[in-house]
C-alpha cells in the first residue's frame, strides 16, 4: 500500500513540473509562434514525457489492486 502512495506522489510531481515548464512555454505563442508550431516544440520535449509518465504512473497507482491485509472490507471480514 506504501508503494503505491509513492507511485501516485512520483506520478504527480512528474505531472506538476511538466505541466509548469508547458506553461511557461505559452509565451512563445506570444512571440509569434502559431498554435501549430507550439505542438510541435511542446511535443519534441522531455516535460511532454514528463506529463504523460506522471499520468500513467497516477493511473497504475490507482487502479492497481492492494493488499488484502490493509483493505477495509478485509478487517471485518464481511462475508457476501
Amino acid at each position: 500500500m506504501k508503494i503505491k502512495y509513492l507511485i501516485f506522489l512520483i506520478g504527480f510531481g512528474l505531472t506538476s513540473i511538466g505541466l509548469a515548464y508547458m506553461i511557461t512555454f505559452l509565451n512563445y505563442i506570444i512571440i509569434g509562434y502559431n498554435f501549430k508550431e507550439y505542438v510541435y516544440f511542446i511535443i519534441r520535449r522531455i516535460e511532454f514525457y514528463y506529463i504523460l509518465i506522471g499520468i500513467i504512473l497516477m493511473i497504475i497507482s490507482v487502479y492497481s489492486k492492494g493488499d488484502n491485509k490493509n483493505d477495509i472490507y478485509s478487517r471485518y471480514n464481511f462475508k457476501s
